[in-house]
């Protein structure tokens, strides 16, 4: 018998990475469920999809930031068995010295880019699991790895969308559910409209367009990688950074305070 293609789930849908992605997942053959807070930009992609690939997109208006659209979501979410594929891409930043800025813009920041990407996984793992398959790609940042002036807030979340995606990694080592953790430098987005840094401000020779990001993202998912850093030509520097971090880790398990602090 006939069966329906597999569903996957874009957030921050309505322009930009996550727009990019609903393309080149209509085009390897997913209908959609799209996520943002502008309608008319959802239906006219929603369009495009139909148009261009034959694929389904199903609409959902929420502001993932606010706490009864995203229970909303998620329960609707979790309540569909064709999710084979979550994109957890809605975000915000707010650059500012953390001392002055708005404390909105900071829990804003945290609602969304924590918040929100964490229900949104629960509400969709243990299905993942008990179906043994899916697929989770987090979109994080390589302000993950570095704070600058400004980016307290967002490094932060950032940093926890690595770190939450290497955990899941290692509790789902074994099964059919895969996790991607994908960390952008700076790409030609929208999110830079309201950042405090216009895009204009950057080099043009260091951001990278939409289009470019995601199908570097993409390619990495298929060649395995569990961390993709879309414009890192020398992996050796990921390689290198990671075996750091182990060795720092292990050098911390001695149970001792560090010669140098002098406790005896």
């Amino acid at each position: 018998m006939p069966t329906e293609p597999s569903l996957a789930v874009v957030t921050g849908a309505s322009s930009g990475i996550g727009a990019v992605y609903a393309d080149r997942l209509a085009a390897r053959g997913h209908d959609l469920i799209l996520v943002a807070r502008r309608a008319e930009r959802l239906q006219a992609l929603a369009a495009r999809l139909a148009e261009t690939h034959g694929r389904k997109a199903e609409i959902l208006v929420a502001d993932l930031a606010d706490p009864a659209d995203l229970a909303r979501i998620a329960r609707t979410l979790a309540a569909n068995p064709r999710i084979e594929v979550l994109v957890n891409n809605a975000g915000l930043a707010r650059l500012a010295p953390f001392a002055t800025a708005p404390l909105a813009d900071s829990l804003s920041q945290i609602a969304l880019n924590i918040a929100s990407l964490t229900q949104l996984t629960q509400a969709l793992l243990p299905g993942f699991l008990a179906r043994n398959r899916g697929l989770i790609v987090n979109i994080a940042s390589v302000l993950g790895l570095e704070v600058l002036p400004g980016s307290a807030v967002y490094s932060g979340t950032k940093g926890f969308v690595l770190n939450f995606s290497r955990g899941l990694q290692k509790e789902l080592a074994g099964t059919g559910v895969t996790v991607q953790a994908v960390l952008p430098a700076a790409t030609a987005t929208e999110i830079w409209d309201k950042s405090g840094l216009p895009l204009a401000h950057l080099d043009a020779k260091t951001v990278m367009t939409t289009e470019d990001m995601v199908d570097a993202a993409l390619a990495g998912l298929d060649q395995g990688e569990a961390v993709t850093i879309p414009p890192l030509a020398d992996i050796g520097l990921w390689e290198q950074a990671e075996a750091a971090r182990l060795a720092l880790f292990a050098a911390t398990r001695t149970g001792q305070p560090a010669p140098r602090y002098g406790v005896k």
